[in-house]
């Protein structure tokens, strides 16, 4: 392989990798620090990674992959593959539960915020469920995976934060069957794992109204009776949503979604979005520290003339737009 093809040439002089790998340079140095940089055999830990990348934001074949990479096709496979298997390792480093009270006082609050009203101070989670396309078994039982729009996908059980993050994760129910059954055998619910005591979590309508073992708020059903209702029942669509834009911001950024991927490529898709997010969130930490630092002319003066420009968010960038091989479940 020749470091020279576009795609690497790109990489090694610096330019933007949003381009090629649908992910900020940040990001791609974060994935990088977490898988690890020790010598491997072959072509080494960053090439295997940025043909991951390429393969996993581009949505295209391996035939495509190689020839974008100048290495044989049987090698693209490997390395998805391998890849694939060391970011699934690190989903408990990535995707977790928040880890202290003032992270989780830090959710309440966001989701409070993004509710406009202080009632929803109590929240630390939204939920909901995601259709991933899969090409079905053979024989009967490929009509257990047909949901009722009439293609055949498996579940993406999803719980996010008012970022967009996502903390827990379930992969591998058919299509067929409802939200509620996914949920009664995730592990979150089985072991009332979360949120604490105090606490609930969003959803839609759905899904039961809980309050043992996993306490979940679903808006009122409709006919409505009265303003209150009605008001609860927009304060909830609107911070409840985030989990449906999560969703949207991973499907789009990650393109081979339409490839019919395995369970494991759909809980590596979440993996990266949550990458992206904490590496979109950490730029703009590092932006406002520098523009406090300044005086408020200098300040004014930057933002005008766009000196210190705005990062293009990685958890804002990406809206729009479902697809995995069924075997067990797997959770995070």
């Amino acid at each position: 392989m020749k470091l020279t093809v576009p795609v690497l040439d790109r990489f090694f002089n610096d330019q933007d990798t949003q381009q090629d790998f649908r992910l900020s340079r940040e990001s791609l140095n974060m994935l990088l620090d977490l898988l690890g940089q020790e010598q491997r055999h072959g072509w080494g830990a960053t090439i295997e990674t940025l043909v991951f990348l390429f393969w996993l934001a581009s949505g295209t074949s391996y035939r495509v992959v190689s020839r974008a990479f100048g290495m044989p096709r049987s090698t693209v496979h490997r390395i998805v593959h391998s890849v694939t298997e060391e970011v699934v390792a690190i989903r408990h480093q990535v995707i977790h539960l928040p880890r202290t009270a003032e992270d989780l006082e830090a959710v309440s609050r966001g989701f409070a915020g993004l509710a406009r009203h202080r009632s929803f101070r109590k929240a630390a989670g939204a939920i909901d469920g995601c259709h991933v396309c899969i090409v079905p078994p053979s024989g009967p039982d490929g009509q257990c995976y047909r949901n009722k729009k009439l293609f055949s996908p498996i579940i993406l059980q999803a719980v996010c934060d008012h970022h967009g993050r996502f903390i827990d994760t379930y992969v591998g129910w058919p299509g067929s069957v409802h939200d509620c059954i996914v949920l009664r055998h995730s592990p979150m619910y089985r072991r009332a794992l979360y949120p604490p005591p105090g606490k609930y979590i969003l959803e839609k309508g759905g899904y039961p109204c809980l309050q043992h073992p996993l306490p979940l708020i679903t808006p009122y059903r409709q006919p409505l009776q009265g303003v209150g209702p009605q008001r609860f029942n927009s304060h909830h669509s609107r911070v409840r949503s985030i989990i449906e834009r999560a969703f949207g911001m991973m499907k789009t950024r990650f393109r081979s979604i339409f490839l019919k991927a395995l369970p494991q490529v759909i809980t590596a898709w979440a993996i990266m979005h949550n990458i992206c997010i904490g590496a979109g969130r950490a730029f703009q930490r590092v932006r406002a520290a520098i523009l406090k630092a300044l005086s408020p002319k200098v300040r004014r003066l930057v933002r005008g003339q766009g000196v210190v420009s705005r990062p293009e968010s990685e958890d804002r960038r990406f809206r729009g737009g479902a697809c995995g091989r069924n075997s067990e479940p797997a959770s995070s």
